[in-house]
């Protein structure tokens, strides 16, 4: 299976890095372009990548290709490569806001998956929701599924409506921790902590919390009261962010999120 990633920006990169080492390539090199000629000599620095230099000498080879640009510069790359891809060939989209009919219709072909990934990809670690239009079939999904697999979790969504929503939760979703990390900080920080020690205090808290949670099938609510006791410090807390309605604040954002996605999506249909 020749598989090409176009675009080596944050997450085009992560996931060819990601897939790069995955058996389902059958001891390919993974396949890799990007305009930047700067960029395609650090490529080149890895043996596990096979650069290449012109487009049209690598899309009409591959099997599967990961579209990885950015979504405005989408139409630029379509229109270039329309004329060198077929009908079996799978098309995997990591751009945002960009719907599978707009895909279909500006290359002409027919099997499309659309994804939102996520940043902590970077690190194994990253959540990946797909969708595919009605002609990939069982078989093409599952290999696909493995594909993203690489880079940490994949979720398969029932459609494109979901893919907007996982976008509010998944896809912007390390923004709203670092948020809430980086207030933690600050509040460290005015208490007299220094910034080595205010970031140790937060990030092994985050790190603990999550480890405690994926150990058991007790609910975030559960692990809360079990922390929290009656007229105790934690109590104090979370009262406070209760009196400040911020748990719907928190949901807002995420809806905010999620209609942004949307509306993104009607605009490049």
């Amino acid at each position: 299976m020749k598989v090409l990633v176009l675009g080596a920006g944050n997450m085009g990169l992560t996931y060819a890095e990601g897939m790069a080492t995955s058996t389902y390539l059958n001891r390919r090199k993974l396949m890799i372009y990007d305009i930047s000629e700067e960029k395609r000599d650090l490529l080149r620095e890895q043996p596990k990548f096979e650069v290449y230099e012109k487009i049209e000498d690598c899309v009409p080879i591959a099997d599967i290709l990961f579209i990885a640009v950015k979504p405005y510069h989408s139409e630029d790359l379509f229109s270039n490569i329309k004329s060198m891809v077929n009908d079996d060939q799978i098309v995997i989209s990591l751009m945002a806001g960009i719907t599978i009919e707009s895909i279909q219709k500006q290359l002409g072909i027919k099997k499309v998956v659309r994804t939102m990934p996520n940043l902590p990809a970077k690190v194994g670690k990253g959540m990946t929701s797909f969708t595919e239009a009605k002609e990939v079939s069982r078989v093409e999904l599952l290999m696909v599924r493995n594909l993203l697999d690489t880079t940490g979790e994949a979720i398969h969504v029932e459609n494109e409506r979901f893919i907007n929503a996982s976008t509010g939760i998944s896809g912007s979703g390390p923004a709203y921790v670092f948020y809430f990390m980086q207030s933690m900080m600050e509040a460290a920080l005015k208490m007299g902590f220094s910034e080595n020690d205010s970031k140790v205090l937060v990030t092994q808290t985050f790190e603990g919390a999550v480890a405690l949670f994926n150990q058991s099938n007790l609910s975030p609510n559960s692990w809360m009261d079990r922390v929290a006791s009656k007229g105790g410090t934690t109590r104090a807390a979370l009262d406070s962010m209760d009196d400040n309605n911020l748990k719907e604040l928190i949901k807002d954002a995420a809806y905010a999120a999620f209609d942004r996605a949307t509306e993104l999506g009607k605009d490049n249909t």
